[in-house]
């Protein structure tokens, strides 16, 4: 509302100032107030486009560059244009006059963003085609948001200054429904709100501010992954909520090396619950906790942050005041606060995880034994030439290389080992434990810990690249199985197989419970009788066991092998309603068929019958004494009666013979004139309200002729159903290579491109509530009958809203003799 007002008034103001202001184009919709304000402004010219018999007006591009203005005022930038023109879309013609150097002023209504599309069409149940990407509007220097209540619009409307009076009722009982209005009144305000909150960032990156500024409360929760996740981002979402549309923002911060962090099961799960209460989910990386949160923070222009308590144990924290306390003493106007929960205090050394083989273990623990022995034996005799110094590295490289065989247990042990080795055999006073110098037993202890700590990391490091090259095998594996489901794999045989070559087993098979009794559905390699036969059994539902026969899987492997049971299980569900869907669809068809028919029997038939037995039954009565006049109107009633009966009747029985092919077609060179004109005439008063614009050199086309007359009369009469009144459809035909196509448009409300198959379905009125137009075969059996005569029937949009149907028969060639009779059977 008060859109193309507002953007002529600003055009008026720049105009007063100096500015060469000229109107592109201006839609005024016939509105009084919106043409008198045009008065004074100069407006380029229209261009004027034909197309398919229609002439039509669009902006010309190339007059306004030519013109080339300070500023050009363009109204509706989601316009489509009518093929033919410069773009397909207004806004490409308003890019083309801004890289000119060309400002521009347009309008746009909330509806024709391309984001909230979908959304405007849940709420108004009005589909919105003409569209523009949110990012051609974001990328304007200025937005203004022309905004009023509902109650005041629907007051503007019921004056007559949007609609005609006569389309004004119409208008307020649909889309501009109160609650339509206060909808989408909302959506403009939240999207330029965002749009305003853009600029707010780009301003403060602009002028390197990294101040907070409280234009809007945004609450930062930092989570570990650890228990206390759940109970932080709770308390977060309510601080944000207790602001008006407060923003929730939770964020992670992982090591940079990826060495230690959560589990990825851990922060999924608190990822969801974010999402869930209408948050949003970071992750970051950085060594230094507090500061990788408060940058993060300052980045969002985050005014309050949230953290847990440590849970470390008190003693702990006599060596360091923690991750918190940095926080806050760097936080600067960022309120922090810090959140107590049930794991305070309660902080456990993780438990050990395998990373390496047994074997490779019991390697390193071979090592860690025989290596220090041999070492020292080797080291003994150069001992006059070899100083403690260098005895040490070389047991601290011995200790490197047990943990790169056998891991931490191993190095620990060799390192052990070899620090007692060198303190008898190597530290003055020889072959004793006791040391005379104290900077060897400093050297020993620098010894002990640096073979720890380089242990430690070896082991480590080993551990995650077993942990990452085995995610990156199931994440390949379970992708490959999510792949063959959608992308139709449904055979449980191929599944199965996958599963057995995968893991080496001889039989994988599926079994499934009926009547207490387990049966099997497939399997891979030679079958299992009964699921406890098998060496590991993994439930893929209520009523589904997987058994695996070979080996006992490792614990490590349940996972992956659950995952793909659940992926069976819903093949299994996918193939049974698939086979359900099969065995009813030919039953609901003809159950729906049925139903139809019995209506259309029921209403539709006995209609026209029972005015036709009205009819005869007054002529027949001797009770009633009838003028001339008056029996021949119930004469000419009867005969409407019949006549609709018949044509009922025929549909009824022509698209019988389609469905069953035994059609008799009389295919021959045909004039499309001419059966134009007979379809007409069958339309009666009603055809001479049709426009008809068929060229005299449109080429004849193999058609039979009583067929094609029958199509045309029903898609007319379809055309006329639905067109308004002061707009009569039109007939046209044009030739396109070696078709003909021959064209009936309508300027009523149109179909939706998802609904127009459906059109053509038998028995379906598609948003007609008028029983008494006949049974729903006309656009059905035109079809039909076209499909026969080897040509097609589709629908388009009519430019401008409307419907036309495409009707593309093949062109007779003038030497090509008439093709004989023949009967299309199958």
């Amino acid at each position: 509302m008060g859109k193309t007002y507002a953007m002529l008034g600003e055009g008026h103001r720049r105009a007063e100032r100096g500015t060469d202001v000229i109107v592109g184009f201006v839609e005024s919709h016939g509105r009084r107030f919106t043409e008198e304000l045009v008065e004074g402004l100069e407006v380029i010219p229209r261009r004027r486009i034909s197309y398919r018999g229609t002439t039509f007006e669009e902006m010309d591009v190339d007059a306004v560059l030519a013109r080339r203005p300070k500023v050009a005022l363009v109204d509706e930038l989601a316009h489509t244009n009518v093929p033919g023109s410069r773009n397909e879309k207004r806004w490409q013609d308003i890019e083309e006059l801004l890289e000119a150097g060309i400002e521009v002023i347009t309008t746009v209504n909330i509806q024709h963003l391309e984001s909230v599309n979908d959304v405007v069409e849940k709420i108004t149940g009005v589909p919105q085609r003409e569209t523009v990407p949110d990012s051609v509007v974001r990328a304007a220097d200025q937005i203004e948001l022309r905004d009023m209540t509902a109650e005041a619009l629907r007051r503007r409307l019921a004056h007559g200054n949007v609609y005609a009076p006569e389309k004004v009722d119409a208008a307020l009982s649909n889309y501009f429904r109160a609650g339509n209005l206060n909808a989408l009144r909302e959506l403009a305000l939240l999207w330029t709100a965002d749009r305003v909150d853009d600029a707010l960032q780009l301003y403060r990156e602009q002028h390197d501010i990294t101040g907070t500024w409280e234009a809007r409360e945004r609450v930062v929760v930092a989570v570990t992954g650890g228990p206390e996740g759940e109970t932080l981002i709770r308390r977060a979402a309510r601080i944000a909520a207790r602001s008006s549309r407060g923003d929730l923002l939770a964020v992670h911060v992982a090591r940079s090396d990826g060495l230690a962090g959560a589990t990825h099961e851990a922060l999924a799960a608190q990822r969801l619950l974010v999402e869930s209460l209408g948050g949003t989910f970071h992750q970051v990386l950085g060594d230094d906790v507090p500061e990788a949160l408060l940058a993060f923070a300052r980045a969002e222009n985050a005014t309050q942050l949230v953290l847990g308590d440590s849970r470390r144990p008190s003693l702990a924290r006599i060596f360091g005041p923690g991750t918190a306390a940095h926080t806050i003493a760097a936080s600067g106007d960022i309120d922090v606060h810090i959140v107590t929960h049930s794991h305070t205090g309660r902080f456990s050394l993780p438990r050990g995880r395998g990373s390496l083989s047994r074997r490779r273990r019991l390697r390193g623990l071979v090592l860690a034994i025989v290596l220090p022995p041999l070492l020292t034996l080797l080291l003994v005799p150069l001992r006059s030439n070899v100083n403690l110094v260098s005895d040490m590295l070389l047991f601290l490289l011995m200790t490197v290389v047990v943990a790169l065989v056998g891991g931490l247990s191993p190095a620990l042990i060799s390192a052990v080992f070899g620090s007692g080795l060198l303190n008898y055999f190597f530290t003055p006073p020889y072959y004793t434990l006791s040391i005379r110098d104290a900077n060897n037993a400093l050297a020993l202890f620098v010894f002990v810990l640096v073979a720890t700590m380089v242990s430690s990391t070896v082991d480590a490091a080993a551990r995650r690249t077993r942990e990452a090259a085995r995610a990156a095998s199931e994440s390949r594996i379970l992708a490959g199985l999510a792949g063959s489901v959608l992308g139709g794999e449904e055979a449980l045989q191929s599944m199965l197989e996958r599963v057995r070559e995968m893991f080496a087993l001889s039989s994988v098979t599926l079994f499934e419970r009926r009547e207490d009794r387990w049966t099997t559905v497939a399997s891979a390699g030679p079958p299992c009788k009964e699921p406890a036969d098998s060496d590991t059994e993994v439930p893929a539902g209520d009523d589904l066991r997987l058994a695996l026969c070979g080996r006992l899987l490792e614990a490590q492997d349940q996972r992956l092998i659950g995952a793909f049971a659940a992926q069976v299980a819903v093949v299994r569900d996918r193939i049974k309603l698939s086979l359900a869907a099969a065995e009813a669809a030919p039953l609901a068809e003809a159950n729906k068929t049925r139903t139809a028919l019995l209506a259309a029997v029921g209403h539709d038939l006995r209609t026209p019958l029972a005015a036709a037995k009205a009819s005869v039954s007054s002529m027949l009565s001797h009770d009633v004494d009838l003028a001339e006049e008056d029996r021949r109107e119930l004469l000419v009633t009867a005969d409407e009666s019949l006549d609709r009966l018949t044509a009922l009747v025929d549909n009824l029985l022509d698209m019988s013979r389609l469905q069953s092919g035994g059609l008799t077609l009389d295919l021959r060179r045909t004039a499309v004139e001419e059966v134009a004109a007979r379809a007409l005439d069958d339309l009666g008063p009603y055809g001479r309200m049709v426009l008809v614009d068929i060229p005299h050199d449109i080429p004849r086309v193999y058609a039979d002729p009583g067929l094609l007359e029958r199509v045309l009369a029903n898609v007319l009469t379809n055309a006329q159903r639905y067109s308004p009144g002061d707009n009569p459809p039109i007939l046209t035909a044009s030739q396109l290579g070696d078709r003909v196509e021959i064209r009936v448009i309508d300027r009523g409300p149109g179909i939706p491109p998802g609904d127009r198959d459906r059109v053509f379905l038998p028995f379906q009125r598609l948003g007609d509530t008028d029983n008494t137009t006949g049974v729903g075969l006309g656009l059905a059996l035109a079809r039909g009958l076209t499909e026969a005569m080897h040509g097609t029937m589709d629908p388009e949009e009519t430019p401008g809203g409307g419907l036309t149907m495409v009707i593309a028969l093949e062109a007779a060639q003038e030497e090509t003799k008439d093709m004989a009779q023949k009967v299309i059977r199958g």
